[in-house]
């Protein structure tokens, strides 16, 4: 069977884009079991309330839903339990320094298969308030207007 390349995507987390100012992004790796990674290869996952958390030097993916296998007997997985996320040493630190401060969290953007194996892009974010919300909403819609009415134009 020859090795998969490329990388396919799973699940985006296009809240996270909404409700968070994306800092600084990471590539993790994921320790999953084998009925989680059939369950993901049939596409299969929510990232909506996901959150990386660290417990003693190491971090957590938390609240990510995984639907359990169908096909699977007894030793199926739960849904949404704690998933370790594997990082270099270094990226850790840095990660672990950036949260520190007030207002950070670390938020799952998007989860995918690169060669085979399963990766979550995580985001350093910190969180946006209603009127900044409001505020990027209005400049999509003003710059969707702007394009339209530039196509428009350019068809007459």
């Amino acid at each position: 069977m020859p090795k998969e390349k490329g990388r396919s995507l799973i699940a985006s987390n296009r809240k996270a884009r909404h409700d968070y100012l994306i800092d600084d992004t990471f590539e993790a790796g994921i320790v999953l079991s084998g009925t989680e990674v059939k369950a993901l290869r049939m596409g299969r996952a929510s990232l909506v309330d996901g959150f990386a958390m660290f417990t003693g030097d190491e971090l957590y993916l938390e609240n990510v839903h995984i639907p359990e296998y169908l096909n699977g007997t007894w030793n199926n997985h739960a849904p949404r339990r704690k998933r370790k996320l594997l990082l270099h040493r270094a990226e850790l630190t840095k990660i672990a320094l950036k949260t520190r401060e007030s207002g950070r969290t670390i938020v799952p953007l998007a989860l995918y298969f690169k060669d085979g194996r399963a990766k979550v892009e995580i985001a350093i974010a910190t969180g946006k308030k209603e009127y900044d919300k409001r505020h990027a909403l209005r400049e999509r819609q003003d710059r969707r207007e702007a394009d339209r009415a530039m196509s428009a134009a350019n068809r007459r």
